[in-house]
């Protein structure tokens, strides 16, 4: 599993357990993954769930959904 997603999961299961500055580190490290990956389809999904994670969740939970579809 990749980590950026992990960390989007545990905070979604607990909101307390991650700060805000914690997701938006993981955002951007999923970001410089991405783009290392030459926008692999996964890591670009991976950096949306991060990206959206702190303000908008039902779009953290899509992009986590359509990762572990394409990773199964």
């Amino acid at each position: 599993m990749n980590k950026h997603i992990e960390l989007v999961k545990k905070w979604l299961d607990d909101k307390e357990s991650v700060t805000r500055e914690e997701l938006e580190a993981n955002a951007n490290a999923a970001f410089a993954a991405c783009v290392a990956a030459a926008y692999d389809t996964a890591y670009y999904y991976a950096y949306y769930a991060a990206y959206f994670a702190a303000d908008y969740v039902s779009e953290a939970k899509y992009w986590i959904k359509r990762y572990e579809e394409l990773t199964k």
